[in-house]
């Protein structure tokens, strides 16, 4: 005889047969779930892509406590929509699966660090363009380097101090030249790029954005915040033959890791102590 259990599969069976022949439509398919990204999420959209983090949208003040001409006037931004922000620098092996893949032709020089879990450094701001391309493609989502304004926001996660951490450079809260790491001067290890989250997370649940390695954001040069959108968009207009850097490095003293200060790099020039962070959009 039937068991208990072939039993049921056969009149379950019988009935959808029935009421299919009778004219009645089959139950609809369950349509996918649409993920609800919530702040501080960390995600991936595939095993070789950088590791996200969900940002809140808010409004925040731009240049705020800034001293230098070019990271004033101190501005109000609205950041009016979520997006993820990559949780750490993109790292070598982040990079390589692009090389591997075809899509990245720069085979960057990793200055004797090594590359296990270090940023990848010595890529142009066009290889960065290129990386991001690629892995849009990959996983069908849109990555993009963060605009200025957005990687300002995610650097200080809420916070209104010189750095997110505080007004105080303190001790191992960052990898520059004076943060008393151990890859700081004077620290036991060579001067460099530390591996990634090698440090705490800012309250937005990121890493590394004030020291280890400088960061392209889309923008080109302004000499200043005037006449900034007020929206979080990236100034496309300017003196485009530079590309805005932020979050200084480990090259570098802390004050060029304040969450106001502004650099700027020709954008086919590569650097040890320069990398790139993505931003992923949500919708």
């Amino acid at each position: 005889g039937m068991t208990v259990t072939a039993l049921a599969v056969f009149f379950a069976t019988a009935v959808f047969s029935a009421a299919f022949a009778a004219g009645q439509e089959a139950p609809p398919a369950a349509k996918p779930e649409v993920p609800v990204f919530k702040p501080g999420q960390v995600f991936k959209d595939c095993p070789e892509c950088p590791e996200l983090v969900v940002v809140p949208p808010g409004l925040y003040i731009m240049g705020l406590n800034a001293t230098s001409k070019r990271s004033k006037p101190a501005h109000r931004v609205n950041i009016r929509k979520p997006f993820a922000i990559g949780r750490f620098e993109v790292k070598f092996s982040e990079w390589q699966a692009c090389v591997d893949d075809g899509g990245c032709l720069a085979e960057p020089d990793d200055h004797r660090w090594g590359r296990e879990g270090r940023p990848v450094i010595n890529v142009t701001y066009f290889d960065a363009k290129r990386y991001l391309e690629w892995i849009s493609k990959k996983t069908g989502k849109r990555y993009r380097l963060p605009s200025e304004a957005e990687w300002e926001y995610a650097d200080r996660g809420g916070t209104t101090t010189l750095w997110w951490w505080g007004n105080k450079v303190g001790k191992n809260d960052a990898n520059c030249k004076d943060c008393k790491s151990k890859w700081s001067d004077g620290g036991t290890l060579p001067h460099g790029s530390a591996p990634v989250g090698s440090f705490a997370a800012n309250p937005f649940g990121i890493h590394d954005t004030a020291g280890n390695v400088f960061e392209w954001v889309e923008d080109c040069w302004n000499k200043s915040h005037k006449n900034a959108p007020k929206n979080g968009a990236a100034r496309t207009e300017g003196n485009c033959r530079y590309r805005v850097l932020r979050g200084g490095s480990f090259y570098y003293y802390s004050k060029v890791a304040k969450s106001f200060y502004r650099a700027k790099n020709p954008p086919n020039v590569k650097s040890y102590w320069l990398g790139f962070r993505v931003l992923r959009e949500l919708d």
